[in-house]
Protein backbone atom coordinates (compact mmCIF):
# COMPACT_ATOMS: atom_id res chain seq x y z
CA UNK A 1 0.00 0.00 0.00
CA UNK A 2 1.42 3.36 -1.00
CA UNK A 3 1.74 5.79 1.87
CA UNK A 4 0.89 9.46 1.86
CA UNK A 5 3.61 11.37 -0.02
CA UNK A 6 3.56 14.47 2.14
CA UNK A 7 2.93 18.08 1.24
CA UNK A 8 6.41 18.66 -0.17
CA UNK A 9 5.89 16.02 -2.89
CA UNK A 10 2.46 17.13 -4.08
CA UNK A 11 2.30 18.41 -7.64
CA UNK A 12 2.56 22.17 -7.91
CA UNK A 13 -0.33 23.91 -9.61
CA UNK A 14 -0.73 27.49 -10.68
CA UNK A 15 -3.84 28.62 -8.87
CA UNK A 16 -3.30 32.15 -10.24
CA UNK A 17 -3.55 31.08 -13.87
CA UNK A 18 -6.55 33.33 -14.42
CA UNK A 19 -4.36 36.35 -13.63
CA UNK A 20 -1.34 35.58 -15.82
CA UNK A 21 -1.65 38.93 -17.56
CA UNK A 22 -1.69 40.83 -14.27
CA UNK A 23 1.08 41.44 -11.78
CA UNK A 24 0.56 39.36 -8.68
CA UNK A 25 1.66 42.26 -6.54
CA UNK A 26 -1.34 44.34 -7.61
CA UNK A 27 -4.68 43.95 -5.83
CA UNK A 28 -7.57 42.30 -7.61
CA UNK A 29 -10.02 45.14 -8.13
CA UNK A 30 -12.59 43.27 -10.21
CA UNK A 31 -14.06 41.42 -7.22
CA UNK A 32 -15.27 43.13 -4.11
CA UNK A 33 -15.33 41.23 -0.80
CA UNK A 34 -18.75 40.45 0.55
CA UNK A 35 -19.78 42.70 3.39
CA UNK A 36 -19.92 40.97 6.74
CA UNK A 37 -23.43 40.82 8.19
CA UNK A 38 -24.04 43.43 10.84
CA UNK A 39 -24.54 41.68 14.17
CA UNK A 40 -25.66 43.88 17.00
CA UNK A 41 -23.95 43.09 20.31
CA UNK A 42 -26.22 41.48 22.86
CA UNK A 43 -26.37 41.80 26.63
CA UNK A 44 -27.21 39.02 29.06
CA UNK A 45 -30.97 38.49 29.21
CA UNK A 46 -32.64 36.98 32.29
CA UNK A 47 -36.28 36.00 32.70
CA UNK A 48 -38.37 33.93 35.07
CA UNK A 49 -41.02 31.55 33.79
CA UNK A 50 -44.37 30.97 35.55
CA UNK A 51 -43.07 27.57 36.68
CA UNK A 52 -40.29 29.31 38.62
CA UNK A 53 -37.54 28.31 36.19
CA UNK A 54 -34.90 31.00 35.62
CA UNK A 55 -33.71 31.42 32.04
CA UNK A 56 -30.54 33.37 31.20
CA UNK A 57 -28.76 33.68 27.87
CA UNK A 58 -26.02 35.56 26.08
CA UNK A 59 -26.29 35.66 22.31
CA UNK A 60 -22.64 35.94 21.24
CA UNK A 61 -23.21 34.55 17.71
CA UNK A 62 -20.80 31.69 18.33
CA UNK A 63 -21.04 28.71 15.96
CA UNK A 64 -20.91 26.51 19.07
CA UNK A 65 -23.74 26.65 21.60
CA UNK A 66 -23.17 25.85 25.27
CA UNK A 67 -26.24 25.08 27.37
CA UNK A 68 -26.24 24.47 31.11
CA UNK A 69 -28.83 23.40 33.66
CA UNK A 70 -27.94 24.52 37.19
CA UNK A 71 -29.78 22.84 40.06
CA UNK A 72 -29.74 23.58 43.78
CA UNK A 73 -28.97 19.96 44.55
CA UNK A 74 -25.41 19.86 45.86
CA UNK A 75 -24.14 17.67 48.68
CA UNK A 76 -25.31 20.19 51.31
CA UNK A 77 -28.89 19.03 50.65
CA UNK A 78 -28.12 15.42 51.57
CA UNK A 79 -29.44 13.94 54.81
CA UNK A 80 -27.82 11.36 57.11
CA UNK A 81 -29.96 8.71 55.42
CA UNK A 82 -28.74 9.41 51.87
CA UNK A 83 -25.17 10.67 52.26
CA UNK A 84 -23.34 10.24 48.96
CA UNK A 85 -26.42 10.40 46.76
CA UNK A 86 -25.11 13.40 44.79
CA UNK A 87 -21.88 11.54 44.04
CA UNK A 88 -23.91 8.72 42.51
CA UNK A 89 -26.19 11.13 40.63
CA UNK A 90 -23.13 12.74 39.09
CA UNK A 91 -21.84 9.41 37.81
CA UNK A 92 -25.32 8.22 36.77
CA UNK A 93 -25.93 11.10 34.36
CA UNK A 94 -25.21 8.92 31.31
CA UNK A 95 -27.59 6.12 32.25
CA UNK A 96 -30.99 5.30 30.76
CA UNK A 97 -33.76 7.86 31.15
CA UNK A 98 -37.50 7.57 30.62
CA UNK A 99 -37.14 9.15 27.18
CA UNK A 100 -33.91 7.63 25.85
CA UNK A 101 -31.62 4.70 26.54
CA UNK A 102 -28.01 5.16 27.55
CA UNK A 103 -26.99 3.85 24.12
CA UNK A 104 -29.22 6.34 22.31
CA UNK A 105 -27.89 9.27 24.34
CA UNK A 106 -24.28 8.26 23.67
CA UNK A 107 -24.70 7.64 19.94
CA UNK A 108 -26.97 10.63 19.44
CA UNK A 109 -24.41 13.01 20.91
CA UNK A 110 -21.46 11.38 19.13
CA UNK A 111 -23.21 11.52 15.77
CA UNK A 112 -23.19 15.33 15.77
CA UNK A 113 -19.98 15.86 17.73
CA UNK A 114 -21.75 17.08 20.88
CA UNK A 115 -20.76 16.39 24.47
CA UNK A 116 -22.61 16.27 27.78
CA UNK A 117 -20.80 16.68 31.11
CA UNK A 118 -21.87 16.87 34.75
CA UNK A 119 -20.10 18.53 37.67
CA UNK A 120 -21.16 19.07 41.25
CA UNK A 121 -20.30 21.25 44.21
CA UNK A 122 -21.60 21.53 47.73
CA UNK A 123 -24.44 23.74 46.45
CA UNK A 124 -25.11 22.90 42.81
CA UNK A 125 -25.34 20.16 40.23
CA UNK A 126 -24.39 21.47 36.79
CA UNK A 127 -25.28 19.71 33.53
CA UNK A 128 -23.65 21.28 30.47
CA UNK A 129 -24.15 20.49 26.80
CA UNK A 130 -21.80 21.59 24.00
CA UNK A 131 -23.00 21.33 20.40
CA UNK A 132 -22.86 23.06 17.06
CA UNK A 133 -25.38 25.85 16.81
CA UNK A 134 -27.22 24.16 13.93
CA UNK A 135 -27.68 20.97 15.97
CA UNK A 136 -29.18 22.65 19.03
CA UNK A 137 -32.78 21.59 18.36
CA UNK A 138 -31.78 17.97 17.81
CA UNK A 139 -29.58 17.35 20.86
CA UNK A 140 -31.14 19.53 23.57
CA UNK A 141 -33.63 16.70 24.15
CA UNK A 142 -30.82 14.61 25.66
CA UNK A 143 -30.04 17.34 28.18
CA UNK A 144 -33.75 17.55 29.00
CA UNK A 145 -34.01 13.78 29.50
CA UNK A 146 -31.04 13.63 31.85
CA UNK A 147 -32.22 16.52 34.04
CA UNK A 148 -35.99 15.88 34.12
CA UNK A 149 -36.64 12.17 33.50
CA UNK A 150 -33.97 9.80 34.88
CA UNK A 151 -35.12 6.19 35.21
CA UNK A 152 -32.74 4.78 37.89
CA UNK A 153 -32.89 1.13 36.90
CA UNK A 154 -31.63 -1.19 39.68
CA UNK A 155 -29.27 -3.22 37.47
CA UNK A 156 -27.64 -0.09 36.07
CA UNK A 157 -27.23 1.30 39.59
CA UNK A 158 -25.61 -1.97 40.67
CA UNK A 159 -23.12 -1.75 37.79
CA UNK A 160 -22.32 1.81 38.86
CA UNK A 161 -21.11 0.78 42.32
CA UNK A 162 -17.60 -0.09 41.15
CA UNK A 163 -17.18 3.32 39.49
CA UNK A 164 -18.21 5.00 42.75
CA UNK A 165 -15.63 3.00 44.69
CA UNK A 166 -12.87 3.82 42.21
CA UNK A 167 -13.77 7.51 42.20
CA UNK A 168 -13.71 7.58 46.00
CA UNK A 169 -10.39 5.70 46.14
CA UNK A 170 -8.77 8.16 43.74
CA UNK A 171 -9.96 11.09 45.85
CA UNK A 172 -8.61 9.45 49.01
CA UNK A 173 -5.16 9.30 47.45
CA UNK A 174 -5.00 13.09 47.06
CA UNK A 175 -3.87 14.95 50.21
CA UNK A 176 -5.18 18.24 48.76
CA UNK A 177 -8.70 16.83 48.41
CA UNK A 178 -8.39 15.12 51.78
CA UNK A 179 -7.56 18.23 53.84
CA UNK A 180 -10.26 20.24 52.05
CA UNK A 181 -12.94 17.63 52.75
CA UNK A 182 -11.81 17.27 56.37
CA UNK A 183 -11.82 21.06 56.78
CA UNK A 184 -15.52 21.27 55.87
CA UNK A 185 -16.33 18.27 58.04
CA UNK A 186 -14.68 19.90 61.05
CA UNK A 187 -15.90 23.46 60.36
CA UNK A 188 -19.66 22.85 60.12
CA UNK A 189 -22.25 20.97 62.11
CA UNK A 190 -24.46 20.24 59.11
CA UNK A 191 -25.10 20.96 55.41
CA UNK A 192 -21.68 22.15 54.25
CA UNK A 193 -20.02 19.41 56.30
CA UNK A 194 -21.28 16.82 53.78
CA UNK A 195 -18.55 15.49 51.51
CA UNK A 196 -18.56 15.65 47.72
CA UNK A 197 -17.86 11.91 47.72
CA UNK A 198 -19.84 8.96 49.00
CA UNK A 199 -18.57 8.06 52.50
CA UNK A 200 -17.18 4.60 53.06
CA UNK A 201 -20.05 3.42 55.25
CA UNK A 202 -22.58 4.31 52.49
CA UNK A 203 -20.82 2.57 49.60
CA UNK A 204 -23.28 0.14 48.04
CA UNK A 205 -26.15 1.30 50.28
CA UNK A 206 -27.68 4.04 48.10
CA UNK A 207 -30.80 2.50 46.59
CA UNK A 208 -33.14 3.49 43.79
CA UNK A 209 -35.55 4.85 46.40
CA UNK A 210 -32.86 7.21 47.74
CA UNK A 211 -32.20 8.55 44.25
CA UNK A 212 -35.88 8.97 43.41
CA UNK A 213 -36.66 10.75 46.68
CA UNK A 214 -33.69 13.11 46.35
CA UNK A 215 -34.59 13.86 42.74
CA UNK A 216 -38.25 14.56 43.57
CA UNK A 217 -37.30 16.87 46.46
CA UNK A 218 -34.61 18.91 44.70
CA UNK A 219 -35.03 18.78 40.92
CA UNK A 220 -37.98 21.16 40.69
CA UNK A 221 -38.28 24.08 38.28
CA UNK A 222 -38.06 26.67 41.06
CA UNK A 223 -34.63 25.30 42.00
CA UNK A 224 -33.26 25.32 38.44
CA UNK A 225 -31.70 27.78 36.02
CA UNK A 226 -31.45 27.15 32.29
CA UNK A 227 -28.45 29.05 30.92
CA UNK A 228 -27.17 29.34 27.37
CA UNK A 229 -24.32 30.86 25.37
CA UNK A 230 -24.58 31.17 21.60
CA UNK A 231 -28.34 30.72 21.56
CA UNK A 232 -31.22 33.17 21.31
CA UNK A 233 -33.18 33.94 24.46
CA UNK A 234 -36.46 33.16 22.72
CA UNK A 235 -35.27 29.66 21.76
CA UNK A 236 -34.05 28.98 25.29
CA UNK A 237 -37.32 30.21 26.81
CA UNK A 238 -39.21 27.91 24.48
CA UNK A 239 -37.18 24.93 25.73
CA UNK A 240 -37.86 25.94 29.34
CA UNK A 241 -41.60 26.38 28.80
CA UNK A 242 -41.94 23.12 26.90
CA UNK A 243 -39.79 20.71 28.94
CA UNK A 244 -39.16 22.18 32.40
CA UNK A 245 -42.69 22.93 33.54
CA UNK A 246 -43.68 19.48 34.80
CA UNK A 247 -41.70 19.41 38.08
CA UNK A 248 -42.99 22.55 39.76
CA UNK A 249 -42.69 23.69 43.35
CA UNK A 250 -39.96 24.96 45.62
CA UNK A 251 -38.72 21.54 46.73
CA UNK A 252 -37.24 20.70 50.11
CA UNK A 253 -35.67 23.61 51.95
CA UNK A 254 -32.06 23.01 52.84
CA UNK A 255 -30.75 23.55 56.36
CA UNK A 256 -28.77 26.69 57.07
CA UNK A 257 -25.08 25.96 57.55
CA UNK A 258 -23.92 26.29 61.17
CA UNK A 259 -20.23 27.00 61.72
CA UNK A 260 -18.67 25.40 64.80
CA UNK A 261 -14.89 25.20 64.28
CA UNK A 262 -12.75 22.26 65.29
CA UNK A 263 -9.92 20.05 64.13
CA UNK A 264 -9.40 16.81 62.22
CA UNK A 265 -5.97 15.20 61.93
CA UNK A 266 -5.05 12.25 59.71
CA UNK A 267 -1.77 10.63 60.68
CA UNK A 268 0.00 8.99 57.74
CA UNK A 269 3.48 8.18 56.52
CA UNK A 270 5.81 10.28 54.44
CA UNK A 271 7.90 13.31 55.19
CA UNK A 272 5.36 16.04 54.30
CA UNK A 273 2.56 17.76 56.15
CA UNK A 274 -0.50 19.27 54.44
CA UNK A 275 -2.27 21.70 56.78
CA UNK A 276 -5.26 23.98 56.22
CA UNK A 277 -6.12 26.56 58.89
CA UNK A 278 -9.29 28.62 58.39
CA UNK A 279 -11.99 30.71 60.04
CA UNK A 280 -15.57 31.41 59.00
CA UNK A 281 -15.44 33.81 56.06
CA UNK A 282 -18.28 35.56 54.25
CA UNK A 283 -21.27 34.53 52.14
CA UNK A 284 -20.99 34.79 48.37
CA UNK A 285 -21.92 38.13 46.86
CA UNK A 286 -21.40 40.18 50.00
CA UNK A 287 -19.04 43.13 50.41
CA UNK A 288 -17.16 41.17 53.07
CA UNK A 289 -16.54 38.40 50.55
CA UNK A 290 -14.76 40.90 48.30
CA UNK A 291 -12.59 41.94 51.24
CA UNK A 292 -11.60 38.33 51.92
CA UNK A 293 -10.84 37.80 48.21
CA UNK A 294 -8.53 40.83 48.23
CA UNK A 295 -6.87 39.62 51.43
CA UNK A 296 -6.29 36.30 49.68
CA UNK A 297 -4.44 38.10 46.85
CA UNK A 298 -2.37 40.15 49.28
CA UNK A 299 -1.20 37.04 51.11
CA UNK A 300 -0.65 35.08 47.90
CA UNK A 301 -2.59 32.63 45.75
CA UNK A 302 0.32 30.77 44.19
CA UNK A 303 2.50 31.35 41.09
CA UNK A 304 1.17 33.61 38.35
CA UNK A 305 3.66 32.16 35.85
CA UNK A 306 3.57 28.54 34.72
CA UNK A 307 6.11 26.51 36.70
CA UNK A 308 7.06 29.71 38.49
CA UNK A 309 7.29 30.52 42.17
CA UNK A 310 5.27 32.72 44.50
CA UNK A 311 8.32 34.36 46.01
CA UNK A 312 6.71 37.82 45.85
CA UNK A 313 3.72 36.89 48.05
CA UNK A 314 3.66 37.93 51.70
CA UNK A 315 3.21 34.33 52.83
CA UNK A 316 6.26 33.16 50.91
CA UNK A 317 8.42 36.06 52.07
CA UNK A 318 7.40 35.69 55.71
CA UNK A 319 7.85 31.91 55.84
CA UNK A 320 11.19 32.07 54.01
CA UNK A 321 12.54 34.30 56.79
CA UNK A 322 11.37 31.91 59.49
CA UNK A 323 12.65 28.64 58.04
CA UNK A 324 15.15 27.52 55.42
CA UNK A 325 13.16 24.36 54.62
CA UNK A 326 11.24 23.99 51.32
CA UNK A 327 7.53 24.79 51.58
CA UNK A 328 4.45 25.82 49.65
CA UNK A 329 1.91 28.28 51.07
CA UNK A 330 -1.20 29.90 49.63
CA UNK A 331 -4.21 31.75 50.97
CA UNK A 332 -7.50 29.87 50.78
CA UNK A 333 -11.02 31.22 50.28
CA UNK A 334 -14.37 29.51 49.66
CA UNK A 335 -17.77 31.20 49.58
CA UNK A 336 -21.26 29.70 49.77
CA UNK A 337 -24.78 31.09 49.83
CA UNK A 338 -24.90 31.47 53.62
CA UNK A 339 -21.31 31.07 54.83
CA UNK A 340 -17.70 30.85 53.77
CA UNK A 341 -14.20 29.83 54.81
CA UNK A 342 -10.95 31.77 54.70
CA UNK A 343 -7.49 30.69 55.74
CA UNK A 344 -4.02 29.53 54.75
CA UNK A 345 -2.91 26.24 53.22
CA UNK A 346 0.70 25.11 53.74
CA UNK A 347 2.75 22.12 52.61
CA UNK A 348 6.01 21.66 54.45
CA UNK A 349 8.54 19.16 55.71
CA UNK A 350 7.29 17.39 58.81
CA UNK A 351 10.15 18.68 60.98
CA UNK A 352 9.42 22.35 60.16
CA UNK A 353 5.59 22.26 60.13
CA UNK A 354 5.22 24.19 63.38
CA UNK A 355 7.53 27.01 62.24
CA UNK A 356 5.89 27.26 58.80
CA UNK A 357 2.33 27.40 60.19
CA UNK A 358 3.26 30.00 62.81
CA UNK A 359 5.03 32.12 60.18
CA UNK A 360 1.94 31.99 57.95
CA UNK A 361 -0.22 33.06 60.88
CA UNK A 362 2.14 35.96 61.55
CA UNK A 363 1.60 37.35 58.05
CA UNK A 364 -2.16 37.51 58.54
CA UNK A 365 -1.61 39.09 61.94
CA UNK A 366 0.58 41.75 60.35
CA UNK A 367 -2.28 42.78 58.03
CA UNK A 368 -4.69 42.78 61.00
CA UNK A 369 -2.36 45.22 62.75
CA UNK A 370 -2.55 47.61 59.80
CA UNK A 371 0.78 46.83 58.15
CA UNK A 372 -0.68 47.29 54.70
CA UNK A 373 0.47 49.78 52.06
CA UNK A 374 -1.53 51.50 49.35
CA UNK A 375 0.55 49.67 46.74
CA UNK A 376 -0.42 46.33 48.31
CA UNK A 377 -4.11 47.21 48.04
CA UNK A 378 -3.81 48.48 44.46
CA UNK A 379 -1.91 45.38 43.36
CA UNK A 380 -4.45 43.07 45.02
CA UNK A 381 -7.37 44.83 43.32
CA UNK A 382 -5.66 44.59 39.94
CA UNK A 383 -4.98 40.88 40.41
CA UNK A 384 -8.52 40.11 41.56
CA UNK A 385 -10.13 41.99 38.68
CA UNK A 386 -7.75 40.37 36.19
CA UNK A 387 -8.47 36.88 37.56
CA UNK A 388 -12.21 37.51 37.39
CA UNK A 389 -12.25 39.01 33.89
CA UNK A 390 -9.95 36.35 32.46
CA UNK A 391 -12.16 33.61 33.91
CA UNK A 392 -15.01 35.01 31.80
CA UNK A 393 -12.99 34.66 28.59
CA UNK A 394 -13.64 30.91 28.46
CA UNK A 395 -17.16 29.64 27.71
CA UNK A 396 -16.95 27.33 30.73
CA UNK A 397 -16.09 30.15 33.12
CA UNK A 398 -18.73 32.48 31.69
CA UNK A 399 -21.45 29.82 31.82
CA UNK A 400 -20.63 28.97 35.43
CA UNK A 401 -20.58 32.62 36.53
CA UNK A 402 -23.86 33.33 34.75
CA UNK A 403 -25.59 30.24 36.11
CA UNK A 404 -24.44 30.60 39.72
CA UNK A 405 -25.32 34.31 39.87
CA UNK A 406 -28.77 33.87 38.37
CA UNK A 407 -29.65 30.83 40.48
CA UNK A 408 -28.54 32.45 43.74
CA UNK A 409 -29.96 35.95 43.28
CA UNK A 410 -32.22 35.91 40.23
CA UNK A 411 -30.20 38.65 38.49
CA UNK A 412 -26.85 38.97 36.73
CA UNK A 413 -24.24 41.54 37.73
CA UNK A 414 -22.16 42.76 34.79
CA UNK A 415 -18.34 42.63 34.92
CA UNK A 416 -18.34 46.43 35.24
CA UNK A 417 -20.47 46.18 38.38
CA UNK A 418 -18.25 43.49 39.87
CA UNK A 419 -15.11 45.53 39.14
CA UNK A 420 -16.71 48.59 40.75
CA UNK A 421 -17.53 46.58 43.88
CA UNK A 422 -13.92 45.41 44.09
CA UNK A 423 -12.61 48.97 43.74
CA UNK A 424 -14.90 50.12 46.57
CA UNK A 425 -13.14 47.92 49.16
CA UNK A 426 -10.94 49.97 51.49
CA UNK A 427 -7.87 49.20 53.58
CA UNK A 428 -10.07 49.27 56.68
CA UNK A 429 -12.19 46.48 55.21
CA UNK A 430 -9.10 44.35 54.68
CA UNK A 431 -7.85 44.98 58.22
CA UNK A 432 -11.28 44.00 59.56
CA UNK A 433 -11.22 40.76 57.55
CA UNK A 434 -7.72 39.91 58.79
CA UNK A 435 -8.78 40.61 62.39
CA UNK A 436 -11.70 38.24 61.98
CA UNK A 437 -9.26 35.48 61.04
CA UNK A 438 -6.93 36.23 63.94
CA UNK A 439 -9.59 36.61 66.63
CA UNK A 440 -12.37 34.20 65.67
CA UNK A 441 -12.67 30.48 66.35
CA UNK A 442 -10.61 28.53 63.85
CA UNK A 443 -10.83 25.21 62.06
CA UNK A 444 -7.84 23.07 61.15
CA UNK A 445 -7.36 19.95 59.06
CA UNK A 446 -4.01 18.31 58.41
CA UNK A 447 -2.55 15.06 57.18
CA UNK A 448 0.90 13.53 57.03
CA UNK A 449 3.56 12.92 59.65
CA UNK A 450 2.11 15.20 62.35
CA UNK A 451 4.62 14.82 65.21
CA UNK A 452 5.70 18.48 64.89
CA UNK A 453 2.36 19.90 63.74
CA UNK A 454 0.68 22.15 66.33
CA UNK A 455 -2.92 21.62 67.40
CA UNK A 456 -5.42 24.34 66.63
CA UNK A 457 -5.67 25.43 70.26
CA UNK A 458 -1.93 26.07 70.29
CA UNK A 459 -2.10 28.70 67.55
Amino acid sequence: MTGFRGFTLLSRRSYAAARRSEALTEPLVTRKPAAAPALAPQDVQVSKLPSGLLVASLENYSPVSKIGVFVKAGSRYETPENLGVTHILRLASNLTTKGASAFKICRGLEAVGASLSVTSSREHMVYSLDCLRDDFDGVVEYLVNVTTAPDFRPWELSDLSQRVRIDKAVADQSPQIGVLEKLHEAAYKNALSNSLYCPDHMLGKISVDHLQQFFASNYTSARMALVGLGVSHAALRQVGERFFSTHTGTGAAGAKAVYRGGELRVQSGGGLVHALLACEGAAAGSAEANAFSLLQRILGTGPHVKRGSSITSKLSQGIAKATAQPFDATAFSATYSDSGLFGVYVISQADSAREVINAAMAQVTAVAEGRLTADDLTRAKTQLKSDYLMSLESPEGLLEELGVQVLSSGVYSSPQTVAHNIDSVTSADLVKAAKKFVESKKTMSCCGHLANTPFVDEL
